[in-house]
């Protein structure tokens, strides 16, 4: 998750009772009533993981988790090193890494995670999307955590100075969106969506709308040849043309549009409430919605996922049972457990049944009085499947450098055949 949203959300009075601190140990911590865990993000998912230990030591006397203060990029480091050497000792007991990531490491090192074949949990009370990131032939290897789901957020004061309201901008299609998009910049002279060139998501979230991605099932390289892949570039190429997407060189830039109001609206994973919220003089001037669909493909929809992590219990856990336990009776089960952490840490649940609770349908100010947290519980539920790659950035940077170049003149053919032979190229590095 690139960003989160702040603690401001909601008032942190549930939050009281579950206040720990992390405690930075050596990943073996002699004891069998305590785990050891690699996390990254003091706010956000530390203090998850800390509140769920303080929950579960409730019930369980004498039970606690150390937690290993650990970037992403080091989670996954110290994870290759202790394959290619051959000894999984100094991995912790549970293991936090991000969606996107994980299939390649499961693939790579299948030994150095834990199935969890006999976990106590109701697996449907997640996304099948949300699931998927972490399962290897229909087995079971992550709980998830955070919520990736996409939402496309307006200024509701700019859709106004041209004559549209969010009704006009939901559960529309991309053909659509162009239509008002082009209108609102001839009105306005402002953009409908902004976008980074070459680090940007939109493009994935298109296809991942679809059920589609830029490699096949058998997991090579897609993207000559595949109609909806070609449907979306093309279609994104179209929206960039018609001054209905701005392209921007980098991530402060995305965010200036945004916050500057040279754009209306953004579509991203909901952690990019937490930059909209940081501009309290736009108050009450955001609302969400569902994304634009794909048109013209049968398995489009208005839903797509972009970012989110989930739990690992790795092979050298030296108590799986209770660790299985305590991550199931936590973050797999506890709508007590998400409503506490959503005012302190502001991690949104995946957890489908948390979206019913008081706590979830809130009215947020910022977003004009919308329940946004139990709508974004919602759209994850319909997110469609799709073939997961280990190439996923890799995947990404090639075909927005495609619509880089298309944009400056490449013919499609030939942007597409480099994007195609580029993406295969990097799967054999």
């Amino acid at each position: 998750m690139k960003k989160k949203l702040l603690a401001v959300l909601l008032t942190g009075v549930m939050a009281a009772s579950f206040a720990g601190t992390a405690t930075v140990v050596s990943a073996d911590s002699g004891d069998d009533n305590t785990l050891t865990v690699w996390a990254w993000d003091q706010n956000f998912n530390i203090k998850s993981m800390q509140m769920a230990g303080e929950q579960y030591a409730k019930d369980h006397e004498g039970f606690s988790v150390d937690i290993i203060e650990t970037s992403s990029d080091d989670c996954q480091t110290k994870l290759t090193t202790a394959a290619n050497a051959g000894d999984y000792s100094t991995l912790p007991d549970i293991v936090l890494m991000q969606d996107n990531s994980y299939q390649k490491y499961l693939k790579s090192y299948p030994d150095a995670f834990t199935d969890l074949k006999d976990m106590d949990i109701n697996w449907d009370d997640f996304g099948k999307l949300k699931q998927s990131y972490s399962m290897v032939d229909d087995t079971h290897y992550g709980v998830p955590f955070d919520n990736g789901a996409v939402i496309a957020c307006y200024r509701t004061d700019i859709l106004e100075e041209a004559g549209y309201t969010l009704d006009d901008l939901t559960d529309i299609t991309w053909s659509k969106f162009m239509e008002i998009g082009k209108d609102l910049h001839e009105k306005t002279g402002k953009y409908l969506l902004t976008s980074e060139a070459t680090g940007g998501d939109t493009l994935m979230m298109m296809m991942q709308s679809c059920g589609a991605n830029f490699v096949n099932e058998d997991g090579e390289a897609y993207i000559v040849g595949n109609d909806v892949a070609e449907k979306c570039i093309n279609l994104y190429v179209d929206l960039v043309k018609n001054d209905v997407v701005k392209l921007v060189n980098n991530w402060d830039e995305y965010i200036a549009t945004i916050t500057g109001g040279e754009a209306a609206g953004i579509v991203n994973g909901n952690w990019i409430t937490a930059t909209l919220m940081s501009t309290e003089d736009q108050k009450g001037l955001w609302q969400i919605t569902t994304m634009p669909k794909v048109d013209d493909v049968d398995t489009a929809t208005n839903y797509a996922n972009n970012g989110g992590s989930s739990w690992y219990i790795t092979s050298n856990c030296k108590n799986v049972e209770l660790a299985e336990d305590f991550l199931a009776s936590t973050f797999g089960s506890s709508t007590d457990f998400y409503d506490a952490i959503l005012p302190a840490s502001g991690a949104i649940s995946c957890y489908l049944p948390a979206g019913e609770s008081e706590v979830y349908n809130e009215p947020n100010e910022f977003f004009n009085g919308q329940p946004i947290f139990s709508t974004i519980v919602e759209y994850s539920s319909h997110i469609p499947e799709f073939t997961k790659t280990p190439y996923h950035y890799e995947a990404r940077e090639c075909v927005n450098t495609a619509v880089v170049n298309i944009v400056n003149g490449t013919s499609v053919e030939d942007a597409l055949q480099e994007a195609q032979d580029t993406l295969a190229f990097k799967m054999t590095e």
